[in-house]
């Protein structure tokens, strides 16, 4: 028997009624816009397709297809994208709100809403329409995330969380001043009851000792107490690895995705052998992280296309002397270039033995960039040996499916119209994501980057963009 799956059933209701109003001229009030003559990534994996028409109305994508079948509607806004890329808003499945001011990190000094909703809109600026938010939230996530699905129209990147992931007590993992620590495996059993019942979209635990710094991992037992609890509340469980041996037991014990890399070796066949049986996933290569921390100076603090996402006093505090003096001088730093050879070579080799991998960065933390770093994300993803549109459709469709409550990621009618807009072919050159022509986030236009500046008077970062 095939099983009921309620979000298509909504979406199919949404479509038939959207149609409808079209169709019976019922939808005076309605807002139709019609994308039309323009290149088509629909976010599935197949081909880019041209002289395609997208319809959106209200907000929702409801008629997709050749531009020379389009239904012409008297009361439709055209806007005539010949030249033009459009593919699905991307999807970050690896980042963390709130917990900086520029590269200065606190918790709960910067976790207001003000500042998570003003990361919220430097991500759709990029093009980033949703983000998984990853175990360091507080409690106003959920008032935040409630307010968007209340709202459904909304004007910035959506967001889903893990709430207040699962640390082991005295072991690495969460932020400071976020209580998320338990002992036992039925305080990790409690801890997830508790905080699912807010509401969260899927549970975190990590599972690290920051390269031997820390004395503790997470025990198995623990662990196999968090994944089992989730599974119970019908939630999916997300963990934090490094290790391959923790990474292979965590497969065995039913973990659903792993939200970074194996790093200190490369994954061999058994592993992915292993992942692919078990459906465990590869959500998250966080590759821009491991990059960025091979620099004592990130090597695009002068791009327009990053530096107008943040203040200026930020990219003054990144070319400081003193900065770059004392990230040379950590003992941590010469151990990142391995890691990073070794987390590139782990997602080669997942993705040649079938593994499902999406795309995620671990944004957030000071001095990793929201928005950009999806970008440098999908530009490494391709050096490790995948195609453009391998990456691409990590980065949407496949990051979408993850989750059931995320109904954007392809271009499809009944999804959101979370769409970008693009100058140039990205399935050519994975770079062209930076070509941001236009962001609709629910079918209505937002800033994009190229018409933001950080921290300065509205015009002080110019017009141009490449």
């Amino acid at each position: 028997m095939r099983r009921f799956r309620p979000g298509r059933a909504r979406a199919m209701i949404r479509v038939g009624a959207a149609l409808a109003a079209l169709c019976l001229g019922g939808g005076a009030a309605a807002e139709t816009v019609v994308l039309d003559h323009v290149t088509l990534f629909d976010g599935t994996g197949s081909a880019a397709r041209p002289d395609q028409a997208l319809v959106m109305t209200d907000g929702r994508i409801t008629w997709v297809g050749a531009s020379a079948a389009r239904p012409r509607l008297s009361d439709a806004t055209v806007e005539d994208l010949r030249g033009k890329f459009l593919m699905p808003g991307l999807i970050d499945s690896h980042v963390h709100l709130g917990l900086v001011d520029g590269v200065d990190q606190s918790f709960p000094k910067y976790y207001d809403r003000a500042n998570v909703e003003a990361q919220l809109k430097l991500y759709a600026a990029y093009g980033v329409t949703s983000v998984y938010t990853l175990g360091t939230d507080g409690d106003l996530i959920h008032q935040v995330i409630a307010d968007q699905r209340r709202a459904g129209r909304i004007d910035r990147a959506r967001a889903y969380t893990a709430g207040r992931g699962v640390v082991y007590k005295g072991s690495y993992g969460g932020v400071p001043g976020l209580e998320q620590s338990v002992a036992t495996p039925a305080e990790a059993t409690a801890m997830v009851q508790r905080e699912t019942a807010k509401g969260d979209d899927f549970v975190k635990l990590w599972m690290d000792d920051e390269f031997g710094t820390v004395a503790k991992r997470m025990p198995y037992e623990v662990s196999k107490a968090v994944i089992d609890a989730a599974h119970a509340a019908d939630k999916k469980a997300a963990a934090h690895i490094f290790y391959y041996d923790n990474a292979a037991e965590l497969t065995r014990e039913g973990v659903d995705v792993f939200m970074h890399q194996v790093r200190d070796r490369v994954a061999d066949p058994a592993l992915t052998a292993a992942m692919k049986r078990r459906g465990t996933w590869q959500l998250a290569s966080t590759l821009s992280r491991e990059a960025s921390f091979t620099y004592t100076l990130l090597p695009f603090v002068d791009e327009p296309f990053f530096s107008r996402g943040v203040a200026p006093s930020t990219i003054a505090t990144l070319k400081s002397q003193e900065r770059q003096r004392k990230l040379a001088a950590s003992p941590l730093f010469p151990k990142y270039p391995p890691v990073l050879r070794n987390a590139m070579a782990s997602l080669a080799a997942e993705v040649k033995a079938g593994v499902r991998y999406g795309m995620g960065t671990d944004s957030g933390p000071t001095a990793r960039f929201p928005g950009y770093f999806a970008h440098w994300e999908l530009e490494l993803m391709v050096k490790a040996g995948l195609t453009p549109l391998q990456a691409l459709t990590a980065a949407t469709g496949t990051n979408a499916s993850f989750l059931r409550e995320n109904e954007s990621g392809l271009l499809e009618p009944g999804k959101w119209a979370d769409l970008l807009v693009l100058d140039r072919d990205p399935t050519r050159d994975i770079r062209n994501t930076r070509s941001i022509n236009a962001v609709y986030v629910a079918g209505r236009k937002v800033p994009t980057i190229w018409q933001t500046c950080v921290g300065r008077a509205a015009d002080a970062c110019g017009t141009a963009k490449p």
